[in-house]
């Protein structure tokens, strides 16, 4: 009888063992989340640290407001995303506090206040 290239429907797998997924890293995941919003780097500036995440084109769906030039960032324009490493109340709050900026003026922001 010849082979059939269909494959088999009983339920039963070639591997037998059970994959264990919340022990191993999924791999495919993260690089979702990475394509998605962009890998976040630390910078060091003299205001303190800074967690900086470029956000694609494909990934900027929302219009805002840029702190360094109060212009648009309008949608589907790359842009940068910052928050402070260093915060004084902690992660949380810092990560509510970002900001998005234009590439070209979180490059040359200017650090007196």
């Amino acid at each position: 009888m010849p082979r059939s290239n269909r494959p088999r429907r009983n339920g039963r797998s070639r591997n037998p063992a059970p994959r264990n997924n919340a022990a191993e890293p999924r791999y495919e995941e993260d690089w979702v989340e990475r394509a998605r919003y962009g890998v976040v780097r630390l910078q060091d500036a003299p205001d303190g640290q800074w967690h900086v995440r470029k956000i694609g084109v494909m990934a900027a769906g929302k219009t805002y407001t840029c702190p360094g030039c109060h212009g648009v960032i309008s949608v589907g324009l790359s842009h940068i995303v910052a928050w402070r490493a260093d915060h004084w109340s902690g992660d949380e709050a810092s990560a509510a506090a970002r900001r998005h900026w234009h590439e070209r003026c979180w490059s040359t922001r200017s650090y007196r206040y």
